[in-house]
């Protein structure tokens, strides 16, 4: 059953020790007000802003995500109707082989 139990590596995840993140967004929050009211220059375009945002504006992503669900893969959902037809060929015929 080799093939159906595929192992991924684990995916690195890196805790910094001395980092705030209340403190980064509190930040973010105060340079965003100062923006807004023309104490600063307008911000250049940057990626990081955008990323994730199409899953949070989903519902059903959205709570995929939380709930740590992942989707079938399509070779089990194969192997089961490949089983089940055997199976009902068996019924109807009485033997196990084509």
């Amino acid at each position: 059953m080799g093939m159906f139990n595929v192992r991924e590596p684990r995916k690195f995840e890196h805790k910094y020790i001395y980092y705030d993140e209340r403190k980064e967004k509190l930040r973010k929050i105060e340079e965003r007000a100062k923006r807004e009211l023309g104490m600063l220059e307008e911000e250049e375009f940057d990626p990081e802003r955008i990323r994730g945002k199409f899953l949070e504006s989903t519902k059903h992503l959205r709570r995929r995500k939380q709930s740590g669900a992942k989707p079938v893969p399509t070779t089990v959902i194969v192997a089961i109707l490949v089983v089940l037809l055997l199976v009902l060929h068996w019924l109807w015929t009485g033997s196990w082989f084509f």
